[in-house]
């Protein structure tokens, strides 16, 4: 079972102001392929993120973090910069893949700015901050997940 971290990253969320919905999309669609072990929400502030990402990688060694929010043209909107700070390859199929097939449902995925990558032998992958922008986006890429994640730790070629 892949162990599964998931943050999300919202200044209002952090603050009480809005409902994170995003993260229980993510945690519904991936049960079939692991279980998370933990979650955050932080601010949209590029150190914080970055800082949860390494506390996920380095010091829980989750398989795989799923990130929401973040990955727009606001202003604060920092999570891909957040995250190639801390990735050590970037893995850019996937976040292609998402755009590619998003787009057909909803135009406006090609702003997005999200990335993937790979640090140790933990995969990152950068979604969007809407419940459907996510499960639009984690669908294209889903069944793939496994598969990397057995090849990055060695257990399948």
């Amino acid at each position: 079972m892949i162990r599964i971290a998931i943050l999300t990253a919202s200044d209002k969320g952090s603050r009480g102001e809005r409902k994170d919905t995003s993260s229980q999309v993510i945690r519904d669609m991936i049960k079939s392929i692991g279980k998370v072990v933990a979650y955050e929400m932080v601010p949209d502030e590029k150190e914080m993120i970055s800082g949860k990402l390494r506390e996920f990688c380095d010091d829980l060694k989750v398989d795989l973090v799923l990130t929401t929010g973040g990955t727009g043209f606001s202003p604060r909107d920092v999570t891909p910069e957040a995250t190639k700070e801390v990735i050590e390859k970037e893995t850019p199929g996937l976040p292609e893949a998402m755009r590619m097939f998003s787009f057909k449902k909803s135009p406006q995925s090609i702003l997005s700015r999200a990335v993937a990558g790979i640090r140790k032998q933990t995969l990152i992958v950068n979604l969007p901050g809407n419940p459907k922008g996510v499960q639009e986006n984690l669908e294209v890429i889903l069944d793939m997940i496994p598969h990397g994640i057995n090849i990055l730790q060695g257990r399948s070629f």
